[in-house]
C-alpha cells in the first residue's frame, strides 16, 4: 500500500473523529436545551391555566367562551346602558367623564386609588381602558390619552 495514501486516510480519520466528538457535544448541548424548553413550556401552560382560573372566579359579569369563563364587556350600543358594564368599568368611564380632558391611564389610576408607581398595578388599569377603546366606550388619542366618546 501507498505510504502517502496511508497517511492520508489516518490524518482524515483523526479529523473525522474529532468532528464526530465535537458533533456530539453540540447535540447533547441542543437535547438539553429542547428538554429545558420543554420545561419551561409544562410551567407556562400551568401558570397560565391558575392565572385563567383566578380571574375567572374573581371576575364579576363573567360568561362562557369555550367551556372557560370570561368577562363580559358589552358593546357600545344605543340600547345597551353602562350598567351593564362591570363596576370597575363604570368606575372607569366616570372618572374619564368627569376629568377636564383627555386623560392618562396614570391620571386614572390616581383618581381610581391606584398606586400608579408599580407598574404591574398600573397595566391591568391600562388594559382596562383598552377595552372599552375597543368596545366604543371610549377614544384614544394618538399621544395615549383617553376621552369619551361624543
Amino acid at each position: 500500500m501507498d505510504p502517502e495514501l496511508l497517511a492520508w486516510i489516518i490524518e482524515r480519520r483523526a479529523e473525522l473523529d474529532e468532528l464526530e466528538e465535537e458533533l456530539a457535544k453540540e447535540l447533547a448541548k441542543v437535547r438539553a436545551e429542547r428538554d429545558e424548553l420543554a420545561v419551561a413550556e409544562r410551567v407556562l401552560e400551568r401558570v397560565s391555566e391558575q392565572l385563567a382560573d383566578e380571574r375567572a372566579s374573581a371576575a364579576p359579569g363573567s360568561g362562557q367562551v369555550g367551556g372557560r369563563a370570561v368577562m363580559l364587556i358589552s358593546h357600545r350600543a344605543p340600547d345597551v346602558e353602562e350598567n351593564a358594564l362591570p363596576p370597575d368599568y363604570q368606575r372607569i368611564l366616570a372618572v374619564v367623564r368627569l376629568a377636564a380632558g383627555p386623560v392618562m391611564a396614570r391620571q386614572v389610576g390616581e383618581t381610581l386609588g391606584v398606586d400608579v408607581s408599580v407598574r404591574s398595578k398600573l397595566e391591568p388599569l391600562r388594559g382596562k381602558l383598552v377595552r372599552l377603546t375597543d368596545r366604543g366606550w371610549l377614544r384614544k388619542m394618538p399621544d395615549g390619552r383617553f376621552t369619551t366618546r361624543q
